[in-house]
């Protein structure tokens, strides 16, 4: 049933993005007419040079050279306990998120204004060495200021279609002001990604709808049919064939913007497996919903930004939230349950050309909504569990931090240091993914991270 819903909720949102677009076209055929040329192409070029300094007082799970810092990873005690292997600081000078991009400027198509961008930096990895990395690349088509009759009144109506890669609508362009290329994360969803988008408003009220597919963010799952283990794969998302959804209740004005967003997604881990020593084909899904809400209010030197999610399953947004699996059924398959955590974030700033910032983040792992399938015994329980970062955060309980940032501001050129102390406690399983508060192996770690920044824009 739940699938049969999912599929239907995939159509009803093709039909809303279908009829936007063909009023939009049917408005512009008629307004092409009307236009005597058409722009040409110009390109615009913008981008910086970053260069970051990373101080860390332990080991942390950290991305892209070791700048994209999450959390620390938990205590590894050595053969006696008498040291943390992991209490090792580390420091870092790099400039891997050195960014260039174009900003495309084209003529009408059917009386729509079109547009795109390129852009890219060198934040990817090879076996040895950093590469260039598309960060986005997508074509737009837009219109804007037409009048409307609505209730008896005239509105304003703008309209966009977008088509290729560009942030996540959880993620989006509007971010804390943290100077840490992580912006936020695992606090703030984090992820570029393919996708058709519409975007309508009617005066100040508007939705967005989104249909997504996953390349450079992935969520995690089984190896291989055979073998269990944690790794991130896109095949978990392609094998699904359903693209992720997203339903966004907008509002703007000159100084608020707001957001009341739904997130849907269907995942296929594994497509076959091991049943009797013969390999066969299996039906396997894990659904999940993330509802969220974003505000911010953003007028002269003050910026106020918050975010919360209900989250499920959203290692694929650089979040430490996953699923487990709940059951074995006698065709080989598995069932599988979406964890859930509360991820919330604040970011205060004020300031031109000296700002100061302060963003506070948390998440509360509140596992899933029944209980894992126990692959042990009564007396020694092992659960498969995929979440970002593999077994190494399957006991995580909480993570929180407090960031204050001071920067330097000019047009082509920005200065800054960063303080970020982040928290994260590691615990016993419960039956349901949660992690057990009430006993003494509930404990914390803490990594102090300095941050400084030297970056200059063009």
């Amino acid at each position: 049933m739940y699938k049969r819903n999912i599929h239907s909720l995939c159509a009803v949102v093709l039909a809303l993005m279908v009829a936007a677009p063909t009023a939009l076209f049917a408005q512009g055929q008629k307004e092409e007419k009307e236009a005597a040329k058409t722009r040409p192409v110009t390109v615009k070029p913008y981008g910086f040079i970053r260069n970051y300094f990373n101080y860390d007082s332990r080991k942390t799970y950290t991305v892209v050279g070791g700048e994209y810092n999450m959390l620390p990873y938990d205590n590894k005690w050595n053969q006696d306990n008498s040291e943390d292997l992991n209490a090792v600081p580390h420091a870092q000078l790099e400039a891997l998120t050195t960014r260039i991009g174009l900003n495309l400027d084209g003529p009408e198509v059917l009386g729509l204004h079109s547009s795109g961008k390129i852009e890219a930096d060198f934040g990817g990895f090879s076996t040895n060495n950093m590469v260039f990395r598309i960060r986005q690349a997508y074509v737009k088509l837009s219109k804007a200021n037409s009048a409307t009759q609505l209730f008896k009144h005239t509105a304003n109506t703008t309209s966009e279609i977008l088509v290729g890669q560009t942030w996540h609508p959880l993620s989006g362009e509007i971010m804390p002001e943290v100077l840490g290329m992580a912006a936020g994360a695992p606090f703030r969803p984090h992820s570029r990604t393919p996708q058709v988008r519409v975007i309508n408003y009617i005066d100040h009220v508007g939705y967005t709808v989104s249909l997504l597919y996953q390349l450079q963010y992935m969520n995690n799952g089984p190896t291989s049919a055979t073998n269990p283990t944690s790794t991130a794969s896109l095949d978990f998302s392609r094998n699904a064939i359903v693209p992720e959804v997203f339903l966004g209740l907008n509002y703007k004005n000159d100084y608020f913007y707001t957001q009341l967003g739904f997130d849907f997604q269907m995942l296929r881990p594994r497509t076959h497996a091991d049943v009797g020593g013969i390999t066969k084909k299996v039906d396997e899904s894990v659904l999940s919903m993330t509802p969220t809400l974003y505000a911010q209010f953003v007028k002269g030197k003050v910026a106020i930004k918050m975010r919360t999610l209900l989250a499920e399953n959203t290692s694929h947004l650089n979040q430490l939230v996953g699923y487990g699996v709940s059951g074995i059924n006698t065709d080989g398959s598995w069932d599988y349950a979406p964890l859930r955590a509360t991820i919330s974030y604040l970011n205060l700033a004020y300031g031109k050309t000296i700002r100061g910032n302060l963003f506070l983040g948390y998440m509360k792992n509140l596992g899933a909504g029944n209980d894992l399938y126990n692959f042990g015994t009564a007396t020694d329980p092992s659960y498969l569990i995929y979440v970002k970062g593999g077994s190494d955060f399957t006991n995580l309980n909480s993570v929180w931090r407090v960031s204050p940032s001071i920067s330097y501001n000019i047009k082509a050129f920005n200065v800054g240091l960063e303080y970020e102390l982040t928290g994260a406690t590691y615990g016993d399983l419960n039956t349901n993914g949660s992690i057990n508060v009430d006993n003494d192996n509930l404990h914390q770690v803490l990594n102090h991270r300095i941050c400084a920044l030297v970056k200059y824009n063009f």
